[in-house]
């Protein structure tokens, strides 16, 4: 069985000739994925937040090493599913889609995508997936030649950039969530009126993007009817590798920062938990109770209370409350020698993740091999989505990061409304030709695409040079 057809290696747009000889052991997925690497847009996730502001610590994670991770991950998943079931799945694309899926995030993590929906909610909205593939497939820079067929803005005003040019499998490879935002506001209005729901970052592709979503459905499918949504094992894999390196390394650095202990997990407030269940209910097929959250935490973390000296040892009447003492005690100290004992971080975080890896499983649909599913056990998927949310609910939203992500937001927005009301001339002198060249409608846009590729330090200075009585040098550029 063949996961691939030629349609798949198909362009976004034409390419000129070279004029070097034909490079057979370069594959179209490794030449995508060589086109990713050396673009802006990945080496600027260095500077984006992952849980952690960069600028505290070289240790924390940033989007580019979690992409880098999640990579590795998404490469093992698809090594072991192609030797277990001895299929194809191509590593090279795999690879891609996993350095690929954060592209589109903008500085200030969570909080910063949602600055720049509130700027553009009325005008197509913004979301980090859905700006994953128009910088893959618009904004970033491959081609340049205006008298080029399909580059650039058409004197009508289209856009007609076509990014990294990359194939259509790749294209189809991030795009995680089949849905068009809405890209208006009554259309936006409507459909978060529908969900009872306040408005909020909606997870999908941008409008501006419909036509190529169609073009690769069109193309790769080849005439098989798809009955849901449109997903590639490429990208399932990837996802999957996305929540295993979250649950897992994002807690790391919790352990690293000092602000979680092993402790915390075994012991968590009430308010905690009762939130955990609900987050993880409302986004899975499964329900989850809090008994069950907290079996999940003390099966990872348990081990910590048993004293190895003091396995054989029984409670009695008259020793009870000492050997309470003692493993109270031992459990304490264990806990705190694995946030700081980096070997011993990194041995746990390195068995998490074998387990996780090992839970994996695909079904094949034999119609269509493209579309096959690849999901977590059961189980296992339980344990992901706890950790993961333990994360999220006790770190990315406590005061110490909302404090600084709420920063972030005020600064994203001064800078949107500044450009947009003020002087389109803020921009650099590329997207200020863009800008000018494009349909009204789009021009705000423009604005959210700069800003969306903004690393947080940057997006500090430039917020500094307009606000601060000590402004950087003008001899550095924008």
């Amino acid at each position: 069985m063949d996961f691939y057809s030629k349609h798949d290696y198909k362009r976004f747009g034409s390419e000129r000739d070279s004029g070097l000889e034909k490079e057979e052991y370069r594959s179209p997925f490794w030449r995508d994925y060589a086109r990713l690497i050396h673009s802006p847009s990945f080496r600027r996730l260095v500077g984006k937040t992952q849980l952690f502001p960069n600028n505290e610590s070289d240790f924390f994670r940033n989007r580019l090493t979690h992409s880098l991770e999640v990579a590795q991950i998404a490469k093992s998943i698809s090594k072991r599913l192609n030797f277990l079931n001895n299929i194809n799945i191509d590593e090279d694309l795999v690879s891609f889609a996993a350095i690929a899926h954060d592209l589109g995030h903008p500085p200030f993590g969570h909080q910063g995508e949602e600055a720049l929906d509130e700027c553009m909610q009325f005008q197509g909205g913004f979301e980090g997936n859905a700006q994953t593939l128009r910088i893959i497939s618009k904004v970033e820079k491959k081609i340049y030649n205006p008298r080029y067929p399909n580059y650039g803005i058409s004197e009508e005003g289209t856009d007609k950039r076509i990014g990294l040019n990359l194939t259509l499998r790749s294209l189809a490879s991030v795009l995680k969530y089949d849905n068009i935002i809405p890209d208006n506001e009554e259309e936006r209005r409507t459909y978060h009126e529908e969900r009872s729901e306040s408005i909020k970052p909606i997870k999908g592709y941008y409008k501006s993007e419909e036509s190529l979503v169609q073009r690769i459905k069109e193309t790769l499918l080849k005439g098989y009817s798809l009955g849901e949504k449109f997903k590639t094992v490429e990208c399932s894999i990837m996802d999957i590798a996305d929540d295993i390196a979250y649950s897992n390394y994002d807690l790391e650095d919790s352990f690293k920062a000092g602000f979680l202990t092993p402790m915390d997990l075994l012991y968590p407030p009430k308010q905690l938990v009762e939130n955990i269940v609900e987050s993880i209910n409302n986004r899975n097929s499964f329900i989850i109770d809090a008994d069950e959250v907290l079996d999940i935490l003390i099966s990872i973390y348990g081990d910590i209370l048993n004293a190895e000296d003091m396995k054989d040892v029984e409670f009695t009447k008259d020793n009870r409350e000492d050997l309470i003492y003692y493993y109270t005690g031992y459990a304490y100290e264990q806990s705190k020698i694995i946030s700081i004992n980096g070997a011993l971080r990194t041995e746990l975080t390195s068995k998490l993740v074998g387990k996780f890896l090992r839970g994996v499983e695909i079904d094949i649909n034999v119609n269509c091999p493209m579309l096959s599913t690849v999901y977590l056990k059961q189980d296992i998927r339980k344990e992901v989505e706890v950790l993961k949310t333990f994360t999220y609910q006790s770190q990315i939203l406590s005061p110490k990061l909302k404090i600084a992500e709420l920063r972030g937001k005020e600064i994203v927005k001064r800078i949107f409304n500044t450009i947009i009301n003020g002087d389109y001339r803020l921009l650099p002198e590329d997207f200020q030709s863009i800008y000018l060249a494009v349909n009204e409608k789009d021009k705000n846009r423009i604005v959210c695409d700069f800003i969306a590729g903004m690393t947080n330090k940057y997006a500090i200075e430039f917020y500094g040079r307009l606000t601060s009585e000590n402004p950087e040098t003008i001899f550095k550029p924008i």
